[in-house]
């Protein structure tokens, strides 16, 4: 047997009681005054009419609504309730006492008296609630063939949902039940909506929805908090229940298109699935690096330093150069700026990292103070069938930019790098661990020199959504309708959101410019647990509504040039520590010699401006000891 429990419910219902029962002697009172006291049927009464009540009540289920929501449904229902009560108790009270003495008006004086007692409590606590009371009417409109949905969590956000289809005259959405988070509210009601159970009771519920002929199509989520463990355990619930997972608006979204009940829902996004808690970051130490300052980003179009732009913008430089080789994406986040901030001084201009002379004009025109250098090569197929391009632009444009913040007299340069430049297996992240290489030796060849350029380098992983990343290309396989192609059945990466991604690279900055001890080493982002490609193919056709395996196919097609199964952020003989700011760690790898590597980065570009493949790959590889060549498993294709 269940245990029992305590709960609002059964508090709303004692209170009802206990009412009806105070009822019956406020109507008495009213009616004879100070004689009331005296009549010998007066607490007879009150017992025998609260019991009936009791009954009527419990009948009607009027314990069921949440007085946090109270309205005129919830009015009418207590007007049924205590007509009915005062239909049943008047011929019992007859029975008992003849109603002699009793004025024939006291039935409906107590009428009044009842609903005053039961609807006065309600509305006064939502007035003190909301600061306001609606007693508009919330009923269903007849019209097209609504689709059945359930809603997850019984707060404010389903109330104000269940209002905006009750009275939208295309409204498209028949709520049939509400399924609470928290556990409590169960067997209430939100304006006629009853709290069903739990999450964990979904596939019952929806059993028992389908039965009577109400078979949800949708699970709507009403709250945005709900942990990304929980979120990937509903998300595979309602794909066994032939549900699919959406999401409401924001609230003030959600107001807007409320009145007419055309909201649009929202899908679950990809980013709620990844269970990354959010750092804590010095929001203070980010604006102090940037505030007042001229700030230059290379690669300015792209999908990093397009974000970077956007949060720069944000800090509140004194002007904004951006840079990019790309002609249409340097075109669009310049649009973007003009349109989001168009009293912050900038400048778009075309270059390319490879041309020196071209960057050494700009900086020496423009003068930045902070350089963040986000222009890369970064596919690794692409890299690794093209890489002496890979290498011109990944090591010597980098390279380039160094030596133009030297001798611009740039304050600090950040370098973005990847988490492929550990243990590289392909051209692209051998040609970044270049980079890095570059940047650390500048950096400690300055320690004790005096002011000069700080090179700062922020190396993390795959960012969600970035050009030329898996989250696109699935999202266009989707839209083909399968198959969703993945490389192995047991390749891992990492994940991060863009926006977050940034705000760890600015914080990382704001770190490395304040602190000297920190010169050449590399801050490492918390990355989180690695993610199986599979699993995420596997969650967005889910997201999308669709079934793996059966709506949708996934199949695998062997590792490609320069992959690994694997990828890692740091380096087994680097030394890590933690920094100061959660989400941020602190590497210090292998230190090359600055003279040294400048040759050596020399005879590279050489090889590189001849387009010699075999050279490249040779020199990269005297440079960088860990670069060594993947081992290619091709598996056969397969669904999972």
């Amino acid at each position: 047997m269940n245990r029992f429990v305590f709960n609002r419910g059964h508090f709303v219902y004692l209170h009802d009681i206990v009412m009806a029962g105070l009822s019956f002697a406020l109507a008495l009172y009213l009616r004879l005054g100070d004689e009331a006291w005296d009549r010998p049927y007066l607490w007879i009464g009150c017992l025998l009419f609260a019991a009936v009540a009791a009954a009527v009540f419990w009948s009607m289920k009027l314990y069921g609504g949440v007085w946090r929501y109270a309205s005129l449904n919830d009015l009418i229902a207590i007007a049924k309730a205590a007509t009915l009560a005062g239909l049943i108790f008047l011929p019992l009270l007859f029975f008992v006492s003849r109603l002699e003495g009793l004025p024939r008006s006291i039935v409906f004086i107590n009428w009044f008296t009842l609903m005053a007692l039961l609807g006065g409590p309600r509305f006064l606590y939502r007035l003190m609630k909301d600061r306001h009371i609606s007693l508009k009417m919330e009923e269903a409109r007849n019209g097209a063939r609504k689709i059945p949905v359930l809603l997850l969590g019984a707060g404010d956000e389903a109330e104000l949902f269940i209002r905006a289809m009750a009275r939208g005259e295309g409204a498209e959405y028949q709520i049939v039940g509400i399924v609470s988070l928290s556990g409590t509210r169960i067997g209430r009601a939100i304006h006629g909506i009853e709290v069903l159970g739990t999450a964990e009771e979904l596939p019952i519920l929806a059993e028992r929805l389908t039965q009577r002929g109400l078979k949800p199509q949708r699970l709507i989520l009403t709250k945005d908090d709900l942990k990304p463990e929980d979120l990937r355990q509903l998300l595979e619930t309602a794909e066994q229940l032939g549900m699919a997972l959406a999401r409401l608006p924001r609230l003030t979204e959600f107001k807007d298109g409320a009145g007419n009940g055309h909201i649009e829902l929202k899908p679950v996004a990809l980013e709620d699935l990844l269970g990354r808690p959010q750092a804590v970051l010095d929001r203070d130490a980010m604006q102090r690096l940037v505030q007042g300052k001229l700030v230059l980003v290379t690669g300015a179009g792209g999908s990093i330093g397009s974000e970077l732009v956007r949060q720069i913008a944000g800090l509140n430089p004194s002007r904004l150069v951006l840079l990019d080789n790309s002609e249409f994406n340097l075109y669009a986040i310049d649009l973007e700026m003009a349109e989001s901030r168009p009293d912050l001084p900038r400048a778009a201009l075309i270059a390319d990292v490879r041309d020196s002379s071209r960057l050494l004009s700009i900086f020496k025109a423009e003068r930045p103070a902070l350089v963040f250098h986000a222009a890369a090569l970064k596919h690794v197929p692409m890299v690794e069938a093209n890489p002496a391009e890979g290498a011109f632009t990944n090591a010597i444009g980098t390279r380039n930019v160094a030596d133009a913040c030297q001798k611009a007299a740039v304050s600090v340069m950040v370098t973005i790098s990847t988490d492929k430049a550990v243990n590289p297996t392909n051209i692209m992240g051998a040609s970044k661990r270049l980079a890095e290489s570059y940047c650390q030796a500048l950096d400690l060849a300055h320690r004790d020199n005096g002011p000069a350029t700080r090179f700062v380098t922020v190396r993390f992983g795959n960012v969600l959504g970035s050009t030329g990343s898996v989250v696109p290309l699935f999202q266009r396989q989707l839209a083909k309708g399968g198959p969703l192609t993945v490389t192995h059945p047991e390749v891992t990466r990492f994940f991060m959101t863009i926006r977050e991604a940034v705000e760890l690279i600015l914080m990382a900055s704001a770190l490395g410019a304040l602190h000297d001890s920190y010169r050449g080493r590399i801050f490492v982002l918390d990355m989180g647990e690695p993610v199986k490609i599979v699993d995420l193919a596997r969650q967005m056709i889910r997201l999308a509504g669709l079934r793996p395996g059966k709506d949708i196919e996934i199949t695998f097609t062997g590792l490609r040039p320069g992959e690994k199964l694997y990828e890692e952020v740091l380096h087994a003989a680097e030394p890590t520590l933690p920094t100061e700011q959660a989400g941020i760690l602190v590497a210090d790898p292998r230190h090359t010699d600055a003279v040294e590597l400048t040759k050596s980065l020399a005879e590279l570009e050489a090889a590189c401006r001849q387009a010699d493949n075999d050279r490249v790959l040779r020199q990269v590889a005297a440079l960088v000891p860990e670069y060594r060549e993947p081992d290619h498993h091709h598996p056969k294709e397969t669904s999972p």
